[in-house]
């Protein structure tokens, strides 16, 4: 268990996959659950555990390990956001949940976007945290080689290491290194690029948040901002229903690790009420 205020955790069978889940907190009358996606070689604990508690004081959150991550075993398939969005589907219709705030980091950001653009009956606010929405926003795109022959021995003695092998189902190096080759693989396809109308077209009120050190580019958080539609003189447009947050002094591989700050960008953008559609139309204008 992540912390004491877990209500229940369990397995969704998904065919071969066995997808640990938690819930955390209680459903509040009439409001959302959260829905928690961590990054690729985290956990829920390793990415959330930190947040879980002040997410969780108001609403259901429902956090998962995502196939070959913490408790959930690995299957003959590749890694892919399309796969991953899928099975995030499975476990809430198992949970009875047929709506959610979605939060995601980096290879979970990119779950989050797919099902925010192909689901978006099941999407109701987006938190897309430390992820591109092609691969160009990514500093070092270039350098996709480089980390597809990433190995174990790279990560030895890290907390992500230590890690898998205490939760794994598969708990030996072997199976690490396969993670490490299927996150790698991803860059020859498994999260795809999305069209500047794919974007535009998300119905959920979007959060971006980028460590202003991040892998992602600055340029391209404000881009996605723009898309969504942002980047506006608020004091005359009115504020947008999408928003950015640039975390000072954070990487990629900590950019939910200063808790303060990203509880102080969630939370309010979580509970703000409703102001209509978010969809952006052709123009780039607010719809």
């Amino acid at each position: 268990m992540t912390d004491p205020m877990t209500a229940e955790s369990g397995y969704a069978q998904l065919g071969d996959l066995r997808m640990y889940y938690e819930q955390h907190g209680v459903r509040a009358d009439g409001g959302e659950p959260l829905v928690l996606l961590h990054g690729g070689l985290f956990d829920i604990e390793q990415q959330f555990g930190a947040l879980l508690p002040r997410l969780a004081e108001n609403r259901l959150v429902v956090a998962v390990d995502f196939q070959g991550h913490g408790r959930t075993n690995d299957i003959d398939r590749p890694f892919g956001s399309a796969a991953f969005a899928g099975d995030v589907i499975g476990v809430l219709d198992l949970l009875g949940i047929e709506r959610a705030d979605v939060f995601g980091f980096s290879v979970g950001g990119a779950v989050a976007i797919e099902l925010a653009v192909r689901h978006p009956d099941r999407v109701r606010r987006l938190v897309a945290s430390s992820v591109s929405f092609r691969a160009t926003g990514m500093r070092g795109h270039d350098n996709a080689d480089a980390v597809g022959s990433m190995t174990v021995d790279m990560i030895a003695g890290t907390p992500m290491e230590q890690s898998y092998l205490a939760k794994s189902p598969h708990p030996d190096r072997d199976h690490l290194q396969r993670l490490l080759d299927k996150l790698g693989a991803t860059y020859t396809g498994g999260f795809p690029d999305w069209t500047e109308d794919d974007i535009r077209g998300i119905a959920a009120p979007t959060l971006i948040t980028v460590g202003d050190a991040d892998m992602v580019s600055l340029d391209h958080a404000v881009e996605f901002l723009r898309l969504r539609g942002g980047d506006v003189n608020g004091d005359f447009d009115g504020l947008p229903a999408s928003q950015l947050a640039v975390f000072p002094g954070t990487t990629h591989f900590f950019g939910l690790a200063h808790t303060e700050l990203v509880l102080a960008a969630v939370l309010p953008f979580l509970d703000a009420q409703e102001a209509g559609p978010a969809a952006i139309d052709p123009d780039g204008a607010s719809a």
